[in-house]
């Protein structure tokens, strides 16, 4: 069979910060390939809808797989799944990815018979055995599968994390870059995570599980990489310290030194001191912390789990291994102008990149169940967290302003022409290379980050909103799993 698999356009952030090769998808059509399957691969971020139109016409694949990861790519999902349907009405077309897995039934309905399947849980698990009941129209017996006839058993976690990501299908690879690091690969060592955090779905998604990828694979991987830049994908890095030694170690045996750039969580980072110390020796150079709040009683509103005094000193101990560290702050829609002015004030007075995001409940989280009811949007191109979704205290277009403002405590600190000034050596070399996304990145703010920009979004005709989860308001915690928590020991994890 001849599987195209499409990943959908970029997000606002994704215009200046960074651009991810679609590592989940190359899972995928790596799996499908092992099984003797045809696959070609295109990712919208670089490439354009007319190029997927020549692509899916020249080809004429059997099947044809987006990545819903996102959920503000769902509008152009359905209407790519609509188009498609319209030029290959036998074409077998389906939808996987994280968001996706949470909103299976929506799709369905909005794609109004152009999605003939979900599926949802970890694609690599169950693709092949997805692709091998379509001739009989059998998908329900797959585990994760859901179509508008009803849903199959519930999705099964892949067997190891050794399948290799299909690399080789990109063809514009040096598209790809995170910041100074470009370009810049990714790649996989553990996945899943083990807090639970009222605004973020990856636990739910995962069942709490943490699943880590043999050290000596991991090394292996990386050493048929050709980019130097690499991006470690994990949603908390380094999570289980002897298996981030046994990494450093194996990339020291094979004497390989890239630039990485990772996340992790403050405690981890505190309690894994040696492990950081030892990658910091290897090439870390970058690390994302996401202390989300500022004070004690945001932490516990979030369930991060954490305390101020643990986020400061994190932040002083990476600024003792010589680490450029970027913090994510989360906005509550509920913030007056005195709150943004103190958030202004410290961000200002750190050294580190601060970047703001807006609280968003997003199906799958905690926050989607007790937040619901309030949404002024159900737009899911709104949901990208730099839209406001909630009701806010100010006047949306103050609330914005705020936003913005507080935001360009980013672009004066780390980006435009005092960055140049002080990043002149790295863009000279990047441009002597012909790599240009991170010096394009640097005047991009103002273009991408502006209030009025953002209202207009707001003004949008919306042809598919997001239902609300009013069945599910009740059911608590066992109502938001994808994989089902019992399944931890099944995949090597500890309790």
């Amino acid at each position: 069979m001849k599987l195209l698999a499409v990943h959908p356009s970029g997000l606002m952030y994704t215009r200046i910060y960074l651009r991810l090769e679609p590592l989940g998808l190359e899972l995928i059509v790596a799996a499908a390939r092992a099984a003797g399957h045809e696959v070609r691969l295109i990712d919208l971020q670089v490439e354009s809808h007319p190029d997927y139109f020549r692509l899916l016409a020249a080809w004429r694949p059997d099947a044809v797989c987006f990545s819903g990861n996102y959920l503000a790519n769902v509008p152009e999902i359905v209407d790519l799944a609509k188009a498609t349907r319209a030029q290959h009405p036998g074409c077998f077309i389906f939808v996987g990815g994280h968001s996706a897995s949470f909103i299976a039934d929506a799709l369905l309905a909005h794609a109004a018979g152009a999605i003939d399947c979900v599926l949802k849980g970890e694609g690599e698990a169950s693709v092949t055995q997805l692709l091998e009941r379509v001739a009989d129209r059998a998908i329900l017996a797959v585990p994760g599968a859901v179509s508008e006839q009803g849903e199959g058993p519930p999705p099964r976690f892949a067997e190891t994390l050794d399948m290799r990501p299909a690399r080789d299908l990109l063809r514009h690879r040096r598209k790809y870059f995170i910041g100074v690091l470009d370009p810049a690969a990714s790649i996989e060592f553990a996945r899943g995570c083990p807090w639970d955090c009222t605004f973020c779905s990856a636990w739910t998604f995962y069942g709490r599980s943490y699943r880590t990828k043999p050290a000596e694979v991991a090394a292996e991987e990386l050493a048929s990489i050709a980019e130097r830049g690499i991006f470690i994908v994990d949603d908390v890095a380094f999570v289980h310290q002897e298996h981030g030694m046994a990494i450093a170690e194996a990339l020291a045996r094979r004497n390989i030194r890239k630039r990485y750039y990772l996340e992790t969580r403050c405690d981890v980072l505190l309690r894994n001191k040696e492990v950081f110390r030892r990658w910091r020796a290897l090439g870390l150079e970058y690390m994302f912390l996401g202390l989300e709040a500022l004070d004690e009683d945001g932490l516990k509103a979030f369930r991060k789990r954490s305390m101020p005094d643990v986020n400061r000193e994190a932040l002083e101990f990476a600024r003792s291994l010589g680490i450029m560290v970027a913090i994510n702050l989360i906005a509550d829609p509920g913030w007056d102008r005195a709150r943004f002015e103190t958030v202004r004030r410290w961000c200002l007075d750190m050294p580190e990149i601060v970047n703001i995001s807006v609280m968003t409940p997003y199906p799958g989280t905690e926050i989607w169940n007790s937040e619901t009811r309030r949404l002024t949007s159900r737009d899911y191109r709104l949901f990208d967290i730099q839209h406001a979704v909630l009701p806010t205290a100010l006047s949306l277009p103050d609330f914005y302003a705020e936003l913005v403002q507080t935001q360009q405590v980013l672009n004066r600190k780390h980006l435009g022409w005092h960055a140049i000034a002080e990043a002149g050596g790295i863009a000279a070399g990047l441009l002597l290379r012909g790599q240009t996304n991170f010096v394009s990145m640097l005047w991009k703010f103002n273009s991408v980050f502006n209030p009025a920009l953002q209202l207009h979004d707001h003004a949008q005709p919306v042809r598919y909103e997001i239902p609300l989860p009013a069945a599910q308001r009740t059911q608590g915690k066992a109502s938001l799993y994808i994989h089902r928590p019992k399944q931890r020991a099944q995949a090597g994890v500890p309790g």
